[in-house]
C-alpha cells in the first residue's frame, strides 16, 4: 500500500496545508500555524475544531509515512518530494482538480499573441509568456522534423537608421520577421542587392548551410558587400532556426537570482551550464514528454537525466495543430513553485497553436 492510500481524509487535507504554506514562506510548518489557519477560516477544508494537538498528531504519522520531514529539533516540518507528488496528483485529477486559467488570465496570455504568426513565432513568444507567469524557466521546443528546413525566400525593409526589417519564407511554409540592428546604416538599393543574391544563390539551401556557406566566401573574397550579405543573414537567421528541433529559452535569470538563492556557486554554475546547452534540455524534453500524452506532466526526478537539475522540478505538456505534434512546451522551477497556476498555465499555451495558428493571417 502505497502512502496516499495510508493517508486518510483528514491527513491528506492537512497535507495539503502544509504543502501550499510551504509553498508561500518557504518555512518549516508547524502545528500551529495549521490551526491557526483554520481558526481566521483559511483553513476550512481541513475541518473546523481540529486542535493543535491532533493536528501535531496527524503530521508526525505524515512523516512515518515519509511525507514530512523535519530540518530541525525545533522546528516544523516541511513536505518531501513524496509529498509534493501526491499533492500534484490531487491537483490532476484527485482532489480538487485544475480549474483552468482565470477569464483574465487568459485574455492576458491572448493578448501577447497578437500579430504572432508561424510555429517558430509562437513557441518563441510561448517560452516568454510561461517565464512571466511561473517566475521560473520557459521552455518550448519544436518538434523534431522529417528534414532539416530551407530558404525559400528571404527580403530586408529599412525601418530607420540601421535598423532593418528581416522577413525569411522556408520551403515548409515558416514565416519568421525580425528587426534587426545593424552596425551601421545600410540604403534601401543595398539591402535590395543582399536579398536578390541571397535568394539566387541560396534558394532551397538548408539554413545552416547558408550560413558556412557565406562564412567561407567572406574568408575567401574579404569584399565589404559580402560581409555585408553575412552580417544580414546572421542576424536575421539566428544560429540553429531550421535544425530539426530549435529550443527557446526564457527567465533563467528567475531560477538563478531568486529560486536558487542560497546554492553554492558550484551548483549554479552547473545549472547555468545545462539551462544554456539547448540540445540538453531537447534530450531532458523528449526523454520524459511524450508527443502522444493527452494532459501535463510534472517530473520531479530531472537527476536521472541531468544531475545538474537535482532539486528542481519540470511541468510540460506537447503542444498541437488539428492534431498534429508541434512541439513541446514546459517550465523548469524549484519544487516551491505554484503548481496549479503553472500547471494551468502550461496546458493553456499547450492549445494556443490551434487558435493562433489557424487564425486569419496565422502561418502553419
Amino acid at each position: 500500500m502505497t502512502s496516499a492510500e495510508r493517508c486518510t481524509v483528514r491527513q491528506r487535507l492537512i497535507l495539503t496545508a502544509i504543502v501550499e504554506n510551504y509553498i508561500e514562506t518557504g518555512e518549516p510548518v508547524g502545528s500551529g500555524t495549521i490551526a491557526a489557519m483554520m481558526y481566521a477560516g483559511s483553513g476550512a477544508a481541513v475541518g473546523q475544531g481540529v486542535s493543535a494537538a491532533t493536528i501535531r498528531n496527524e503530521m508526525a504519522e505524515l512523516a512515518d509515512l515519509g511525507l514530512l520531514e523535519q530540518p530541525h529539533t525545533s522546528a516544523g516540518r516541511i513536505p518531501t518530494a513524496r509529498a509534493f507528488r501526491m499533492y500534484v496528483e490531487q491537483l490532476r485529477g484527485g482532489g480538487r482538480g485544475l480549474t483552468g486559467l482565470s477569464k483574465s488570465s487568459r485574455t492576458q496570455i491572448d493578448r501577447k499573441f497578437a500579430g504572432v504568426a508561424g510555429t517558430q513565432e509562437v513557441l518563441e513568444r510561448t517560452s516568454h509568456v510561461l517565464a512571466t507567469l511561473s517566475s521560473g524557466v520557459g521552455l518550448a521546443v519544436t518538434a523534431a522534423a522529417e528534414r532539416v528546413d530551407t530558404l525559400e525566400h528571404i527580403h530586408f525593409s529599412r525601418l530607420a537608421a540601421a535598423r532593418v526589417l528581416a522577413v525569411v519564407v522556408t520551403q515548409s511554409g515558416q514565416v519568421r520577421d525580425r528587426v534587426l540592428g545593424l552596425e551601421k546604416d545600410l540604403t534601401p538599393v543595398t539591402l535590395e542587392t543582399a536579398a536578390r543574391f541571397l535568394n539566387d544563390q541560396f534558394r532551397g539551401w538548408s539554413l545552416e548551410a547558408v550560413r558556412t556557406e557565406l562564412t567561407r566566401m567572406v574568408d575567401d573574397s574579404r569584399s565589404e558587400y559580402m560581409r555585408e550579405a553575412r552580417q544580414l543573414w546572421a542576424k536575421a537567421v539566428p544560429e540553429g532556426m531550421g535544425q530539426p528541433q530549435t529550443v527557446y529559452v526564457e527567465g533563467v535569470a528567475n531560477l538563478i537570482g531568486v529560486q536558487m538563492a542560497g546554492e553554492d556557486a558550484v551548483r549554479l554554475r552547473e545549472l547555468l551550464a545545462a539551462l544554456e546547452a539547448k540540445q540538453r534540455l531537447v534530450e531532458l524534453l523528449n526523454a520524459y514528454i511524450d508527443a502522444r500524452q493527452e494532459s501535463v506532466r510534472v517530473v520531479f526526478d530531472l537527476e536521472e537525466q541531468a544531475p545538474e537539475m537535482a532539486g528542481l522540478v519540470l511541468i510540460a505538456a506537447p503542444a498541437r495543430m488539428q492534431g498534429e505534434n508541434r512541439g513541446t512546451v514546459g517550465v523548469i522551477g524549484p519544487k516551491r513553485m505554484r503548481y496549479e497556476d503553472t500547471m494551468n498555465a502550461v496546458l493553456y499555451m499547450a492549445k494556443v497553436f490551434d487558435r493562433v495558428l489557424q487564425a486569419p493571417g496565422g502561418t502553419p
